[in-house]
């Protein structure tokens, strides 16, 4: 089942190069006792969000390593903005802003001491950005840095990631530690970030927050990438699905369903779920009037909906 974006989304094989921000090509590192990354490969277009999703030990993290440059892979590279991320490790830090998986502070006093320290290291005099994000994350930067809990810890590294309103943005699990009131205060932080126009990886293994804020999505598994989604195919899909439920026997017998694929039959409740094509909504609901209907509901198509059919099943599908 594996397969990289080249295959999958048929809308990225005439991408330009210059369009390109990051390339992933036949990333391998061997850990050894099939820990690692093994022949990844993805592109991310400029201005886009690409999601990396993925258990505890899959390989997230080490492909964001390989990105910032902090690992020399076995074979393959990483190419952003046309350069090799190990050989020009330096050059391309000053384009990017990272978010760990593990943060580690230095031995500064508090948070205002670090973003100062990182605002002085980036050449940023102007902090009305870092303060707009301080405030929509309830951030108090005054705060001792060893005595920061561990959702303190994630915003103010989120801040010193965002502050310089970087070209590329890579982030780690970034909702970890945030409460639920937070996380949407992070949503919004990121619809900004893509509407300036940066482009995105984000590590995440919330299905809700890549289906709101990304625009494809890559599963990895053991490290191996075993499937890339375009959100597109999951918001814009030729049809809809439906439970529809009537009244009584009478109407559940003699509609015609002609207007529609019957998926499910639940009898002893005079209800089926269906799906129809989306220029037979309206002949549906015009053969629905006829009948006493007792509720109609449609069944959202989500991304951990796709995962469970398209990848968990593929994956049970294939070790048959």
């Amino acid at each position: 089942m594996s397969k990289d974006i080249y295959e999958h989304a048929k809308s990225l094989k005439n991408v330009p190069q210059k369009d390109i921000a990051i390339e992933v090509k036949h990333l391998t590192k061997d850990y050894g006792k099939g820990r690692g990354v093994f022949d990844i490969n993805f592109v991310v277009p400029r201005g886009t969000t690409f999601g990396y999703c993925g258990t505890n030990g899959a390989g997230k993290t080490t492909t964001l390593r390989h990105m910032m440059g902090f690992l020399k892979p076995d074979s393959g590279e990483v190419i952003i903005n046309g350069m090799n991320a190990w050989k020009d490790a330096e050059k391309i830090k000053k384009l990017i802003g990272y978010l760990p998986g593990e943060i580690a502070f230095p031995p500064l006093e508090n948070g205002s001491a670090f973003l100062k320290a990182q605002a002085e290291m980036l050449g940023i005099t102007d902090m009305s950005k870092a303060e707009k994000i301080i405030n929509a994350l309830q951030l108090d930067p005054t705060a001792n840095l060893k005595r920061m809990s561990k959702g303190m810890k994630q915003k103010t590294a989120l801040v010193a990631a965002f502050m310089h309103s970087p070209e590329i943005i890579l982030l780690d699990e970034p909702t970890t530690g945030l409460d639920p009131l937070m996380r949407d205060a992070f949503i919004n932080l990121i619809k900004e970030e893509k509407a300036r126009g940066a482009t995105i990886v984000m590590s995440n293994h919330m299905f809700d927050e890549l289906e709101e804020t990304c625009d494809y999505v890559g599963f990895i598994k053991d490290g191996h990438l075993i499937d890339i989604v375009d959100l597109n195919e999951i918001h814009n899909r030729p049809y809809h699905e439906y439970v529809i439920a009537f009244q009584d026997k009478k109407g559940f017998d003699k509609v015609d369903a002609s207007q529609v694929e019957v998926i499910e039959t639940y009898p002893d409740y005079f209800a089926y779920l269906v799906r129809v094509p989306n220029e037979k909504i309206d002949g549906m609901f015009r053969e629905l009037h006829k009948f006493n209907i007792k509720f109609i509901k449609e069944v959202q198509y989500t991304l951990e909906k796709y995962f469970m059919e398209k990848v968990v099943g593929g994956l049970s599908n294939e070790s048959k």
